[in-house]
């Protein structure tokens, strides 16, 4: 039986397949089809000439949420809230993002809901959990049928006061807006994050609200068409947080796989550097349209449970994943005498000038050919010629000339500016929280990571830099690597001292018992799931949290040292007040099973080039001689100094004079930076 995982990026659908008998992969990359997103996946999955039948599971990773939302193409939402309390989603907190707070023109986020489509109803819970004023059921119909009827809405956020405390008056609005208005969704914000801070958790129902209706049609739509192929059997969705879900429970909380498609290649590195012995990476996958970067520690991505898009908040596990408008299709240009690359995106249509298909705007891919680091017969294994000569004419119109260079230097200038920004991206996540990024080992995948992850490792000064294999549909590989991922939390909010052990003992087992019911429902044994707990913890007085893992305590004096340490590590120091807990948190794993490898013999030598070619190399500063070689016939332990270009039918691995690479027994390209600290 096989394993199929498919992963939809801004410019390419990436599919793979792992047969568990044989071990063998197989993968395709087909064009993104933003008009029928199901249209991508199924060309994909024929591509592969795959009998569906065969197919044991099938996971896939979407940013059709993500898409929706950029693009405020999700559906027309609606909020329900306690009466007085409508504007809690337009007042939001008075602090900005770091990079606004010295903006003279900023504007806040635009809302995804505007204030007339925002309704308040008579009831109230206290922060206890009482009910003080019972629920006006008619004023809760008639709020739906008004946001219906008159605005037009398809979808419906309901969100109270102090819901995390007691569930009953949103569950009991949900009902009456399900009697009122059969066909609009219905999110309900203590389903998907029972957490306080209203304003954050409202944010992220109207989130789950906004993209409910289209991913539950897509959803629909693609497990229909799988069936009739031939398909009968698990359908998963990646989450944001890492693992995966079973598609009907990511149609009741589209939210948790908003970022889905990142996470995909980070469970990869995780396990990547788990089979090589590295447990500190960073991760730097480039696709046509962002770059995404991420830390794992200690053999552990780094996870966060508030996050942000476009500064509007999100209450749900991610990835702490830092993302720049900078892939292998964004448009470079010139503003006022300098050279910028992106946000824009020439996205797979029409796509990089030497496509061919009518773009007329130079990306980081035109800047690459020009450079000579990119075969233009051998893209997707020279089923998509490319013309060299178009993009350096738009080069030299768009670039060069408004900057008065040459169409090398403006194609150079490209790749030095996508470099600053990731590598900035990166420094957020490891120097600006006390982590040195030379003590990590790069791991650059998607189209464009392994074209341009050299420079990021030059700039940053990172002795090893590791391309996995298939590095250009990773992240679909690392689907296949995903858990099945249930989290389930609870406030509690006391400090340590007065900590009642046997009740938080209690809650956490409730907790657990939510978690082996989710696990099981999707067809694990309860013995077989594996639990995790965590305490989000502070300083009393403290506003911001730290996670620390809380399986095994023996006592409050052990957690309370936990805490101590985590916080140390976190931020350099401790502090006399004493610490508190703010909730519980409990992480349910049905391991599945996963493709293995098998380490493979290493030899001596170096390897031989099949051709040479006339590239850029940065640590020479000029167009100097490359030597090509094919990756399918690198053996395990040779050596391949640089500069060179190693091909494979679905990305280039570039490196320079001064660095050298080497195949380990993975098949893993592990390239040494020489001239870095050791």
């Amino acid at each position: 039986m096989k394993r199929l995982a498919v992963d939809i990026g801004g410019t390419f659908v990436d599919a793979i397949t792992f047969d568990r008998e044989s071990g063998e992969l197989a993968i395709d990359k087909t064009s993104t089809t933003p008009s029928n997103p199901t249209e991508g996946v199924l060309d994909s999955i024929e591509g592969l000439e795959l009998d569906l039948e065969t197919v044991e599971a099938f996971v896939h990773g979407t940013t059709l949420g993500l898409n929706a939302f950029l693009e405020r193409e999700g559906a027309t939402t609606g909020i329900i809230t306690n009466e007085g309390f409508r504007d809690v989603y337009e007042i939001a907190r008075t602090n900005l993002e770091p990079e606004s707070m010295y903006d003279l023109d900023y504007q806040k986020p635009e809302l995804l809901v505007p204030r007339r489509r925002r309704k308040g109803v008579p009831g109230r819970i206290d922060v206890d959990g009482n009910v003080v004023e019972p629920l006006d059921e008619q004023a809760v119909a008639d709020a739906a049928i008004e946001l219906v009827e008159e605005y037009d809405v398809e979808s419906i956020a309901v969100c109270f006061l102090h819901a995390y405390q007691n569930q009953s008056h949103e569950r009991q609005a949900a009902e009456l807006v399900r009697e009122a208005c059969p066909d609009v969704s219905i999110s309900i914000s203590s389903e998907i994050a029972s957490e306080y801070r209203e304003y954050e958790r409202t944010s992220t129902a109207v989130f789950d609200a906004y993209i409910k209706p289209t991913f539950e049609t897509y959803v629909d739509e693609l497990d229909g068409q799988l069936r009739e192929a031939g398909f009968d059997n698990a359908f998963y969705i990646t989450r944001s947080g890492g693992g995966t879900l079973s598609a009907a429970n990511a149609k009741q909380t589209p939210v948790q796989t908003i970022l889905s498609g990142p996470a995909g290649g980070i469970i990869g590195a995780s396990a990547v550097g788990d089979m090589t012995g590295r447990s500190d990476v960073i991760t730097v996958d480039i696709g046509g349209t962002s770059t995404d970067a991420c830390v794992i520690e200690d053999g552990s991505p780094a996870i966060q449970y508030e996050s942000n898009l476009e500064h509007l908040p999100m209450m749900i596990p991610v990835y702490d994943i830092r993302t720049i408008g900078a892939g292998g299709g964004s448009i470079a240009w010139v503003d006022s005498g300098l050279l910028k690359v992106g946000p824009k995106s020439a996205g797979a249509d029409p796509g990089p000038i030497c496509y061919g298909r009518g773009g007329e705007q130079p990306t980081v891919t035109d800047a690459a050919l020009s450079l000579g680091y990119i075969n233009p017969e051998g893209l997707l294994g020279g089923e998509m010629k490319l013309d060299k000569q178009s993009a350096m004419d738009g080069l030299e119109a768009k670039l060069a000339d408004p900057l008065d260079t040459s169409v090398r230097d403006a194609a150079k200038g490209v790749l030095d500016v996508t470099a600053a920004k990731a590598v900035g991206a990166i420094q957020e996540i490891t120097v600006e929280r006390g982590l040195d990024p030379r003590d990590f080992t790069l791991a650059p995948f998607g189209g464009a990571g392994p074209l341009l992850g050299s420079l990021f490792a030059r700039e940053l000064d990172i002795p090893e830099m590791m391309v996995p294999r298939a590095p250009s549909v990773f992240s679909a590989w690392g689907m296949l690597m995903a858990d099945v991922v249930y989290d389930f939390s609870e406030m509690h909010i006391e400090i340590v001292d007065d900590l009642d052990e046997d009740a938080l003992e209690s809650e956490f087992e409730a907790l657990e018992t939510q978690a082996l019911d989710a696990i099981e429902a999707e067809g694990f044994h309860r013995s077989e799931a594996h639990l995790e707990r965590t305490l989000e913890m502070r300083y009393f007085g403290q506003e911001h949290t730290v996670d620390v893992p809380a399986d095994d305590v023996s006592g409050t004096d052990e957690l309370s040292d936990r805490f101590e340490q985590v916080h140390r590590d976190r931020y350099g120091h401790t502090m006399d007040d004493p610490p508190e807990v703010v909730s519980l948190r409990v992480r349910g794993i049905g391991e599945n099973d996963k493709p293995t490898f098998e380490h493979a013999e290493e030899t001596d030598g170096e390897a031989s080039p099949v051709a040479q070619r006339q590239a850029y190399c940065f640590a020479e500063d000029d167009m100097v001689q490359f030597d090509v070689y094919e990756r399918s016939h690198l053996a395990r332990g040779q050596t391949v100094p640089g500069p060179a270009v190693i091909e494979e039918p679905t990305t280039t691995t570039v490196f320079h004079s001064d660095q050298t690479a080497e195949l380990d027994g993975y098949g893993n390209i592990i390239i040494s930076n020489r001239g870095a600290r050791q």
